[in-house]
């Protein structure tokens, strides 16, 4: 997202480079390897700043990588054919207008036969609401564009997620207020913003005819119209079951719509989302996270096996009282009911931000990644493997080669996708100095492969 909330590249041939991991705490022949592609900037044609981006690799293909994030004027994509090795010049995708305040977070899906969602938040004719273009040739092309349009004259929208079943239907998250001048915000010099109060809420469209049209919206958080829900990152099971994980504030006065701060809720659908299960916390014990959060805080994933694997961060106080910002990971084994304890993913207590999220591999097995200026140098991105049966495998390894200006918004997600049981593909935001000086983010990309032992 931008600061108002709302708001082919060649790269040489296969050559890897294996990672040292940042310290050793485990049976040296016991760590993954971590061998690092060549980090290619995919957005060096287009002007201006580029962040937030959002990343699908094909489900049937993983030689299929696709990238969406707020650029070239809108919102841009491009994807790669290799693995994340090479990608093809970036496109505007249609629908998104010429600004990165009146277009913003993107977000991305692959259905089973290959069509590319891609999503992205619009604000037109005095409503905000998300906008679906669908792909039929990879992402060579757009050429069915749906807008989600609500039906109030002037309500508040903001981050949707996108999510394809095995049937084909297509699933939309996203954060739906009836009233805009309900929504406040507080907003980060060098970040986006958060909201101080607002009617928010989760809710979800369906489509079952490929994204051409969506039916209404179903509120997922309970207390619609005003339920303190938002930011709702979901995955489909293969069986059809919806699993979700949002944010959930507790609003404190339905007049003003001030709020506490959040914990994260999961919650399930097992009707094609049109009703849901009594959401549960997940990770109670971490803390809360504070109104003032500007990034988009909570991710969701799944591994070969169908255990669910979800990641967030919290800000609080450490024991010298100072203040602290840390990232969280639990689990599940039974598709939701019953979650662990939350295990603490980033190895600092700074007071900074560190963006969570998670790619499910192989059976039991999930690779979680964050971006973060806990370096003084600036903003990196991190990246470890967690096994369900034997905890942390490695401790983090520092997959980005640069720092960025931490003063420059690197966006508020990133993308990464296991193509496969061994191979993450991730993707980020970052003004680093040999980019314009570390005066401006560009989108950078890197496979990943990985051996366990």
């Amino acid at each position: 997202m931008a600061c108002n909330r709302m708001h082919c590249v060649a790269v040489g041939a296969r050559h890897l480079v294996a990672v040292a991991i940042l310290s050793a705490t485990a049976v040296a022949a016991e760590l993954p390897t971590y061998n690092v592609g060549p980090i290619t900037n995919i957005s060096s044609s287009c002007s201006g700043q580029n962040a937030e981006v959002e990343q699908a690799v094909d489900p049937t293909n993983p030689e299929y990588v696709y990238e969406e994030w707020m650029g070239c004027k809108g919102i841009a994509f491009s994807v790669s054919t290799d693995g994340g090795l090479r990608f093809s010049d970036p496109i505007a995708v249609p629908g998104s207008v010429g600004s990165n305040v009146n277009s913003w977070d993107p977000a991305l899906a692959i259905a089973p036969d290959g069509t590319v969602y891609a999503a992205f938040m619009l604000a037109k004719n005095a409503q905000w609401y998300p906008v679906v273009a669908a792909s039929f040739d990879h992402g060579q092309s757009f050429t069915q564009v749906t807008s989600l349009i609500p039906p109030d004259a002037k309500n508040w929208g903001d981050r949707d997620f996108i999510a394809v079943g095995p049937d084909g239907a297509v699933y939309v998250t996203w954060d739906y207020g009836p009233e805009r001048t309900s929504i406040t915000f507080i907003c980060s010099a060098s970040g986006s913003c958060a909201f101080a109060t607002g009617d928010l809420n989760v809710v979800i469209q369906k489509s079952m005819d490929h994204g051409a049209s969506f039916g209404p919206m179903v509120p997922v958080s309970p207390g619609f119209p005003a339920s303190g829900g938002d930011s709702a990152p979901l995955v489909v099971e293969p069986n059809g079951q919806i699993d979700l994980l949002y944010q959930g504030y507790q609003i404190t006065n339905t007049t003003t719509f001030t709020m506490n701060p959040a914990v994260s809720y999961f919650t399930s659908s097992i009707d094609g989302g049109q009703t849901w299960s009594a959401p549960i916390k997940v990770g109670p014990k971490a803390g809360t996270m504070s109104l003032a959060e500007w990034w988009i805080d909570g991710d969701i994933s799944m591994d070969s096996a169908g255990n669910l694997y979800a990641t967030w961060d919290t800000q609080g106080t450490n024991s010298d009282g100072t203040p602290n910002d840390i990232g969280w990971l639990s689990f599940s084994t039974d598709h939701g009911k019953k979650w662990s304890d939350p295990v603490q993913v980033t190895p600092d207590n700074l007071n900074v931000p560190h963006i969570v999220q998670v790619a499910g591999g192989g059976a039991g097995i999930a690779y979680v990644a964050w971006l973060s200026n806990s370096n003084p140098q600036g903003y990196a991105m991190y990246l470890r493997t967690f096994s369900v049966a034997r905890g942390w495998l490695s401790d983090p390894v520092q997959v980005s080669n640069q720092f960025g200006n931490s003063s420059v918004w690197p966006g508020d997600t990133f993308g990464i996708s296991a193509g496969s049981a061994n191979n993450v593909v991730l993707s980020w935001g970052s003004a680093t100095p040999s980019q314009n000086g570390a005066k401006q983010s560009e989108i950078l990309a890197a496979p990943v492969l990985i051996q366990l032992h």
